[in-house]
């Protein structure tokens, strides 16, 4: 059952810009969303961040679906357009943690990892097996 609509709700204006976003997504205005799906220019604009906030905050969501290590490449590409560094992109799992949960963030430390280049399984395996060949 959806909340009653306050009767402002239709006559205030002006309309503020985060209002109109929040009720073109509420009523899933299709032809609204299929431009920022389809326009990635056009959705960095609409979403009123700087590009390598808007580029961080889709890692940071990436993190959040337990997105697979190839779907870190182009919002890293992205944010590297944007001169984030490794320490920024991976300061986004540090910032989902408290939302997302530990077990998102761990599952997918390692995959932004490989995406960065850093292979932190291998890296980890490594002390094991230097103390097992001595």
């Amino acid at each position: 059952m959806r909340a009653a609509v306050p009767s402002c709700f239709v006559d205030c204006d002006p309309v503020t810009g985060h209002e109109e976003m929040l009720r073109k997504l509420a009523v899933r205005d299709d032809a609204y969303i299929e431009k920022l799906l389809a326009d990635n220019d056009a959705n960095l604009a609409e979403s009123r961040l700087d590009g390598k906030m808007h580029a961080l905050a889709q890692i940071a969501a990436l993190a959040a679906v337990d997105a697979p290590t190839a779907s870190y490449l182009g919002a890293i590409r992205a944010a590297r357009n944007w001169d984030a560094s490794s320490e920024e992109i991976t300061g986004c799992l540090l910032a989902v943690l408290p939302s997302v949960g530990i077990a998102r963030v761990v599952s997918a430390a390692p995959k932004l990892g490989l995406a960065l280049g850093y292979d932190v399984e291998a890296a980890l395996e490594a002390p094991a097996q230097t103390a097992s060949n001595t």
